[in-house]
This record gives C-alpha cells, structure tokens and sequence, in this order.
C-alpha cells in the first residue's frame, strides 16, 4: 500500500498551472461514445478515476489512447453495451455511460456504481428520467439492463434535487432522442457547462446550462472534435488551503476564478489576501487565521461539499470557533477522527461540526478515509509539527494527478514511500 510522508512547518510558496478537473473529465469521456469520429481532449488529468473510464471504454469496444494530458477516443468501434461489474465498482462516475451508451446504441447493461463511501447516493431519479425518456429497465441482482424499444424521446423532466449525475445522464441520452427534452431543477455546477459545450463542439444542440432549466433538442448524430477540460475547481481550493494553514503564498494559473466565488470569501474572511486577476488567483496566508462563523455546503453557486473537509483541514488552525454544515452527503465527516489524530480540536454532532481552533497539529500517522478527506489530512500535515505518514493515498490519487509533485515543486518536503 503506497504512503505519503510528509515533514511540516515548511511554507507553501510559489505558483502552480491547476490541472483539469476529474469531475468533468470523467462525463466528457463518456460523451465521446455518442460521436462519429475521434475526439481529442486537451488538459484531461492523469486520474486513476480517468484510467477506469478509459478502461470502461475500452470494454465498450472504442480505442482510447493517452499522450501527456491529451486523450483520443475513437468510438466509431464501439461494439458492446454492456459494463462488467468490477469496471463499474472503481468509481461512482461510471454511472453517466448510462445515458451515453443509451444514447448510442438503444440499449445498456451495467451494474450500480462504486466510489467512496459518503453515504446514500441513490439514483433514482437517473431511472426515473430515463423511464420518461422511453427507456425501458430491469433490475435483477445489481444489475439495470436497459433497453429503448421504441427508440429515446424527448421529454420534460422535474428533478426532486439538482442532482449532478441525474443532469449529466438527461443531457447525455437526450442528445441522439428524438424532439425536445427540458430540465427543471437541473443542476448548475460548472462542469454542468462544461459537458455542454463539449457536446455543442460536438453538434449538439444544448442551451440554458448553468442556469436552472437547460433545453436540449435531439440531433441525429453528433461528429468529431477537439476540446479542452476545464480546469479542477476543488484542486484550486485545496492548494489555497495549503498556502493559507502554512502561512505562505501561491499563485494559481489557468484557475477560472468564478468557479470557486463561494470559497474565496471563506479564505477572506480567514484573514488572508486574496487577488483575482485573469484565469489567476493569488492568496497570500501570512496573516494568523480567524474562524468564521458558520459554513453551509449547497449545490452549485453554493459552498461546495467537496470543498468542506479541506476548509476544515485549514480552520483547525484559525483563532476561535468555526461551525461548518454538511447539507449533501451524510457521512462526509470521516476525516474528522484523523485530524483529531493529528491534535485538531472537531466535535460533530449530525450534519453540524464544530471547530475550535488549536495553536498546533502534531504529525503522525493516519488514514485517508475518502478523496477530499484525504486531501485535507494532506493540508493538516504541510502545517504540523514533525513528520505525518498518510496511507490509502489510493483514494487520493483519484482526483490529484501527482500531488507529491505539484506540493514539491511550491516549496513541501513529501514523498511518496
């Protein structure tokens, strides 16, 4: 099992290019099956998240080959329909070449995806909207098999909460359906738009996203293209957050700002100086941090889940008492008890955490129960006294392409062991 070893007390300090994001790396690799030619991504991330996709589609019968941060997909070879279990068990995403593969070949076979354990994470509602759609499915043993006999339709659909997943698998298999089909209640995160215009590049014809409603008309195919992933929100935070709990100072590039509007605010509140200019935000961290009063975490604009265990990670350091609010994932405080580990002062209480803000962390050795919590016990460690070994880094390595050496090369004493 591969480790992370990390000496802290050493400054964060200099700039980095923020890679692509994996949450929107991974719907836009499911999408390629809907094309007619290759599709080429730039700035696609280096994930063991983005592997298994690759590899799913691979299964699918498309050729798929990586060149540095670029991706070619081929899907005019495309011959099965069906995903093998242990495929879809490596990553919750997986379950978007749901309405992809719907959409490209009438009918879909696979089981109900993996991906850390944050709680109930039904889907329902894909089912549901996929049943307006004119999809037809069974379930027996874990396993949807899903069929469009009459081929996909168009339909208005209501969705019961802005599910991320349940916006990608609509826009995906309405795409190729025949008329008009509308999202109510549709999510607006960023990658929303960004799997928009991936598939607009491809011929699609997509409007509304990032707002509310998103309208799609079917086409009868959609061609070939280039296109850039966006870059990784959450990983801007995280790396401001290791400036910020270190005392240093960073500049990221290529960050698209306006994607994180929610969480600049908590850093300034924090005490520390934050400059948007461009695709580039500089944080400078030298300033003893503050507690902030309460955070909330909501669906896009607002505070995101994913972002939580690393502000966290940041308050445990902030003079005074911090009380944050898990409003999306019931079990979203797992790295709670390894911070305490670490000598953080966090009591929960439900969805409510509070944090009262300690003088110092002290390393030692834990583990990353999930991604992000990972991530946060990352951030604990540049910041505590002594030496912090974190295993099960596996979780880790699915959303921070080479975190050892995007950390390194800003002034962080870590390997990889």
């Amino acid at each position: 099992m591969q480790r992370l070893k990390i000496e802290g007390g050493i400054r964060i300090n200099g700039e980095i290019s923020v890679q692509g994001a994996k949450n929107s790396a991974l719907p836009l690799l499911s999408a390629c099956v809907l094309s007619r030619g290759k599709v080429t991504l730039h700035n696609c991330p280096r994930l063991s998240d983005v592997f298994a996709a690759c590899r799913i589609l691979t299964c699918l019968g498309c050729s798929c080959s990586f060149d540095g941060n670029t991706v070619t997909v081929d899907p005019d070879t495309i011959s099965r329909s069906y995903v093998p279990d242990d495929l879809m068990r490596e990553m919750r995403s997986s379950i978007v070449f749901l309405g992809a593969v719907l959409g490209r070949m009438g009918r879909c076979s696979l089981s109900f995806p993996g991906g850390c354990e944050l709680g109930p994470r039904p889907i329902d509602m894909h089912i549901s909207a996929l049943r307006q759609m004119g999809v037809v499915i069974k379930e027996e043993y874990g396993v949807l098999d899903c069929s469009c006999p009459k081929g996909l339709k168009g339909a208005k659909i209501s969705l019961s909460f802005p599910s991320v997943g349940a916006t990608e698998n609509i826009m995906l298999a309405a795409c190729l359906a025949k008329g008009d089909t509308v999202i109510y209640n549709a999510a607006r995160e960023p990658e929303i738009s960004d799997l928009a215009g991936f598939l607009n590049s491809c011929g699609a014809r997509i409007s509304g996203h990032g707002g509310s409603v998103i309208y799609i008309t079917g086409v009868r195919e959609l061609h070939d293209c280039e296109y850039s992933v966006m870059p990784d929100r959450i990983v801007s935070c995280t790396l401001l957050g290791a400036a910020a709990l270190t005392g240093g100072e960073i500049s990221l590039k290529n960050s698209r700002p306006q994607d994180i509007d929610a969480v600049l605010p908590v850093f300034e509140q924090m005490g520390c100086g934050v400059f948007v200019y461009d695709d580039n935000i500089y944080l400078n961290g030298k300033k003893a941090l503050k507690a902030v009063k309460t955070i909330r975490t909501m669906p896009y604009p607002g505070f995101p889940t994913d972002a939580q265990a690393i502000i966290m990670a940041v308050l445990t350091k902030a003079q005074g008492t911090s009380v944050i609010v898990e409003n999306i994932f019931e079990n979203r405080y797992r790295h709670v008890d390894e911070l305490v580990r670490m000598g953080a002062d966090i009591k929960v209480e439900g969805k409510v955490a509070v944090v009262e803000g300690v003088k110092r962390l002290f390393g030692t050795n834990v583990i990353a129960t999930d991604l992000r919590g990972g991530a946060a016990l990352i951030i604990a460690a540049l910041a505590a006294d002594g030496e912090t070994v974190i295993s099960n880094v596996k979780l880790v390595d699915r959303g921070y392409e080479n975190i050892e050496k995007q950390l390194g090369s800003v002034g962080a004493r870590i390997c990889r062991c």
